[in-house]
């Protein structure tokens, strides 16, 4: 006798009648699943069930046409940051790593649940759902080009924090494994099935069936990093694969996004520990991340504002703000001509030239410094923020996070500053 199914509602549990168990995921109320705070909850329920179930296997799949999962919830995420941004200073990081842990656990509890766990994957597995996807001992994807497996958190300004950074050089190696973790690189079809990220590749409408089939073959429920044979590559070696691209990196982002480098880090100093101490190197450097004002910026102004302007496009609908506020930045970067190269070593684009490069071994961020370069940026910024304030009268919240996303994609606006409207409520100095 199967042990009862825990209570889900983010979730359901269906039982085909052949051994296994159907763990499908579809949020209420919602077109696309995410993993909210009540799916991080349901995941390490469904992983403490399946210790005791009496099933051969489970099997993962979406209930939604429209794909796997999106990622995370990431309003709740903003949220999540109002919340440990209230409370003292010297609790916030363990406030965060507390808050941001339990899906990073709940996931190592589902591979190590004892029963083998295949995901079915016909659409897109992106963030928390691509790392949900990793977690499974098998991969079953549609040919779909839609069907891909991704972790774009770095486009937000965060980084893979539930083991992600972890997970995917394991299985794909660090080469491979860069272009997704850095630049949000999608895998799909055979190309994910070369990496090793997919172990079968099927048409529309037969991945269930091939992810029973591995299932009821009775396999070994053990992902690769936690086998008896495992071993984990030297730290030496790992450094020296990171660091082409960690000077890549730095050459293109001038040291502004520091999710890079979270990334970066993760890798260099989790991948030659053990699984346990990787992922729990990684929430240490996602707690400090997700404090920064960097990754509040990004979510604000390339997640939301992005989604804001593209339905009003849509709709022909956007405000008439976005197109005043990008006229208005290159105004002001046109005034400011004797401070470009200033400018330029803020990020800005479009100015023709390159700024600095910042050495590995400075402290910080370009905006943490105290120098000529940055105090010169911070005077051009707070002019363009203060030029902006007269735009704002009547204008809906919405409508400003639309004109901070258009500033970045058509006026060269640095993205981790998230915009003129966004760069006000920052904490810059």
């Amino acid at each position: 006798m199967t042990a009862p199914p825990p209570d889900l509602k983010e979730f359901r549990i269906e039982f085909p009648g052949n051994g296994l168990a159907h763990i499908v995921f579809d949020a209420p109320g919602r077109t696309m699943n995410v993993f909210s705070e009540a799916a991080i909850v349901e995941i390490g329920l469904i992983a403490r069930w399946l210790e005791e179930a009496d099933i051969r296997g489970a099997l993962i799949r979406s209930g939604k046409a429209t794909g796997f999962c999106a990622g995370a919830n990431l309003p709740e995420i903003w949220a999540a940051y109002d919340t440990i941004m209230a409370t003292p200073t010297p609790r916030r990081f363990r406030a965060a790593y507390d808050h941001f842990f339990r899906l990073s656990l709940a996931l190592r509890a589902l591979e190590t649940c004892g029963k083998p766990v295949a995901a079915a994957i016909a659409g897109l597995a992106l963030g928390g759902g691509g790392e949900l996807a990793l977690a499974s001992h098998y991969r079953v994807l549609t040919d779909d080009r839609h069907a891909a497996i991704g972790l774009p958190e770095s486009l937000v300004g965060l980084l893979p924090g539930a083991g992600g950074t972890q997970r995917l050089p394991r299985l794909v190696g660090v080469e491979r494994a860069m272009p997704l973790l850095l630049q949000g690189k999608r895998l799909a079809g055979e190309r994910a099935l070369e990496a090793g990220i997919a172990h079968k590749v099927v048409k529309a409408g037969e991945d269930v069936a091939a992810a029973e089939a591995w299932l009821l073959a009775s396999p070994e429920p053990v992902q690769p990093w936690d086998r008896t044979n495992w071993t984990p590559p030297a730290p030496a070696d790992v450094s020296l694969a990171l660091a082409p691209v960690r000077s890549a990196a730095l050459e293109a982002s001038l040291g502004h996004y520091p999710a890079v480098f979270a990334i970066l880090d993760c890798v260099e100093f989790g991948l030659p520990q053990s699984f346990e101490g990787g992922m729990r190197s990684e929430m240490t450097s996602f707690s400090h991340l997700v404090l920064r004002p960097e990754s509040r910026a990004m979510i604000q102004t390339m997640f939301l504002g992005r989604v804001d302007y593209e339905r009003l496009e849509r709709k022909g609908a956007l405000p008439k703000v976005a197109a005043a506020v990008v006229e208005m930045v290159k105004s002001e970067i046109r005034e400011a001509s004797a401070a470009a190269p200033a400018l330029a070593s803020a990020g800005f684009s479009g100015l023709g030239q390159a700024g600095p490069l910042r050495e590995r071994q400075q402290p910080g961020y370009w905006i943490e410094s105290v120098d000529q370069a940055a105090d010169a940026a911070l005077a051009v910024l707070r002019r363009i923020h203060e030029a902006a304030q007269p735009l704002t009268a009547g204008e809906s919240e919405e409508a400003l996070r639309v004109a901070d996303y258009a500033a970045v994609t058509q006026a060269g606006y640095p993205a981790y500053l998230g915009g003129p409207f966004t760069f006000r409520s920052a904490n810059w100095r």
